[in-house]
């Protein structure tokens, strides 16, 4: 009887697991109206210390989140080697509804325990003054010419952010990511010089617009290749994107607002495009106005991916530095409502990368920081990362279904052979004892 109840045991497991995949969120995205950021579930909670003494750590290869008060510093811990570069970005989403001014925003730094600074990022609103998620990210990286943190041991991040009174005071929530950068090859030595030009026009991208509704978030952004690609984005919405960028290529991207017979109404920078690179550094951003007629804006050329770039001093070159998947947000200001209506307006993304990929320059595995063939088949489904998981846990909740049904099937099959045999052996008139093992257990 105990087996039975095993083999019950796990047929339910795997219909629980399976019902549990269904309710996985990120499996379509709508194209009408706001929807709140999503979160990465795999996301742990920490809570931001104000001294530094009392700070929790953030372990690699770990997403976390938290929240921050308005001119609130806070300071989270990590531990470090003397040989591996490190990176901690920071996603901060305002309330939905909220007020922000020019020059909101946060501050983030890597620092050792006294108090030098490795490096550090902003991430503010400036002439597009209106709630979004934004990045930035801060790192240690190992240096030769460098004594300032480079020793291994304790090192802070702290978190600082930057509000004006005539903002909204509440809390912003924050989405920390903690990643480590794989060793070089041995022998590798990359050129230490990061290069002073590149091409800056981008070849027409392939012919033919495609839709694809992009993502509320980093986590489920969603995947698109080189070409053109249409969707529509509602006042205050978010639309999230990625795009696989191997060594050695370039990457180009313009956002176009269609037209729109409601009004002609001039409103100024009321588009906000960014990219972020693979561990959510800050690349490059640009802004657009609009009066109902079409318009677009171009993200400024950037250089092919290579890992000298980060020897650059400007910072959408430095950020260059990694292979990997780079995102692309899009968001439409709030204000457009009030003339254009809550209704969304057609939004078309042309996307261009080009050149072959180069050999990365890592041991091993990349991880984030490299583009598989799964990534180029993603990027030509329009999977996004939480869908290509979802995929991959349907697929082994299916192995375990198949397994443990028919493992169930032969159990009741065995089961009834075994009573019926039992049955047959019992004299007739025995006091009606009814065979070892009780009733047949009840569907359910």
């Amino acid at each position: 009887m105990n087996r039975q109840r095993n083999k019950g045991r796990v047929t339910l497991a795997a219909l629980a697991a399976m019902c549990a995949v269904a309710a996985l969120p990120g499996q379509a995205h709508a194209a009408d109206g706001p929807a709140a950021y999503t979160f990465d579930p795999a996301a742990a909670s920490v809570q931001g210390a104000e001294t530094n003494a009392e700070a929790q750590e953030l372990k690699p290869g770990s997403v976390y989140k938290s929240s921050i008060e308005a001119n609130q510093k806070l300071y989270y811990r990590l531990e470090l080697d003397d040989s591996t570069d490190a990176y901690v970005s920071a996603v901060v989403v305002p309330k939905d509804g909220g007020k922000v001014a020019y020059g909101d925003g946060i501050t983030i730094s890597i620092r050792d325990l006294d108090d030098n600074r490795c490096s550090s990022e902003d991430a503010a609103f400036e002439s597009a003054e209106f709630p979004r998620p934004i990045a930035a990210y801060a790192h240690r990286t190992v240096r030769k010419d460098s004594t300032i943190c480079q020793a291994g041991g304790t090192y802070n991040v702290l978190v600082e952010r930057e509000s004006k009174a005539t903002s909204s005071p509440g809390a912003w929530d924050l989405e920390l990511r903690f990643e480590t950068e794989p060793a070089l090859k041995d022998g590798e030595t990359p050129p230490t010089e990061a290069p002073e030009d590149w091409p800056s026009s981008s070849p027409a991208p392939a012919a033919g617009k495609q839709k694809r509704a992009g993502g509320s978030s980093y986590y489920d952004a969603t995947s698109i290749e080189a070409g053109e690609w249409v969707d529509a984005v509602a006042p205050g919405q978010t639309r999230f994107y990625r795009v696989p960028v191997d060594w050695g290529q370039q990457i180009f991207a313009t956002a176009a607002l269609s037209n729109s017979g409601t009004s002609t109404e001039f409103l100024g920078n009321v588009l906000a495009v960014a990219l972020d690179n693979p561990a959510r550094g800050h690349v490059e951003d640009a802004t657009l106005s609009y009066a109902g007629a079409p318009t677009s804006v171009a993200l400024d050329p950037l250089p092919p991916v290579a890992y000298e770039n980060r020897y650059d001093v400007a910072s959408d070159v430095s950020a260059m530095r990694f292979a990997g998947w780079y995102y692309l947000s899009v968001t439409l200001s709030p204000k457009v409502a009030e003339h254009y209506g809550k209704d969304p307006i057609g939004l078309t993304l042309k996307v261009n990368v080009v050149n072959d990929s180069k050999p990365s320059p890592y041991q091993g595995d990349a991880g984030i920081f490299g583009v598989t063939d799964d990534d180029r088949d993603m990027a030509k489904s329009g999977q996004s990362a939480s869908e290509a998981g979802q995929s991959d846990t349907m697929k082994m909740v299916a192995a375990a279904g198949i397994g443990s049904g028919s493992v169930l099937v032969l159990g009741l099959g065995a089961w009834t052979l075994l009573a019926r045999r039992r049955a047959a052996a019992v004299p007739p008139g025995a006091g009606g004892h009814q065979p070892l093992g009780g009733p047949p257990p009840q569907a359910w």
